[in-house]
């Protein structure tokens, strides 16, 4: 009996590193469209993940809208590479909170992902020291470099000899982008013809 070799998947970059929202999400949303062989490449700039579009070593990116440089991204692929927003999405983040290092009674500084700076009030700390990555934070936070940092509570969780939460956030409803060659829009709106939010409205 002849066995079928499985056909590869598209290939998908998003922002590392592993255990990133941006990775959590964009295996949810491959899990919703059904893309079981697509594979997922992490990158640490979104630029890089368009030349990778534009040569042909990736085949999408997918980015959260409310990152610092999504508009200059959004610009920049359409203008420079030809790559269009094809597709978006809503979806929730990890699980978030105010994460510090045991001992410390008053923490002085915070470590957050620009993006998270209006997720609480951070006048509370009389320093913010800014990340590329809230992945990031957990070992700054087990090295000393920080009191206190806003990132997932799954780190504290594993640390949890080292460190305690002391604010929960909960998670985030994010719009995403999803970046490809195929222009979709063609000048018109492209939306979903169901709506959660307005299920019962007709506009025609």
């Amino acid at each position: 009996m002849i066995e079928r070799e499985e056909k590869a998947g598209p290939n998908f970059v998003t922002l590392g590193p592993a255990g990133t929202n941006h990775e959590f999400v964009t295996r949810k949303y491959l899990a919703y469209r059904g893309l079981k062989n697509a594979q997922v490449k992490l990158i640490d700039d979104f630029l890089v993940g368009l030349a990778m579009i534009k040569n042909g070593d990736a085949d999408y990116m997918i980015q959260v809208a409310v990152h610092p440089e999504c508009a200059n991204i959004v610009a920049t692929a359409h203008f420079k590479y030809g790559i269009r927003v094809i597709d978006t999405f809503i979806s929730p983040s990890k699980e978030l909170g105010i994460v510090t290092r045991r001992g410390i009674k008053t923490p002085k500084t915070l470590a957050l992902q620009p993006a998270t700076t209006k997720y609480i009030d951070v006048g509370k700390w009389e320093k913010l020291v800014y990340v590329t990555s809230i992945m990031h934070i957990p070992e700054g936070l087990l090295n000393g470099k920080y009191d206190s940092g806003l990132t997932t509570l799954e780190a504290a969780e594993k640390y949890k000899d080292q460190l305690q939460i002391d604010i929960q956030i909960g998670t985030v409803d994010d719009p995403w982008l999803v970046y490809g060659k195929c222009r979709v829009s063609n000048s018109n709106l492209v939306a979903s013809s169901s709506s959660v939010a307005f299920p019962n409205v007709s506009y025609y």
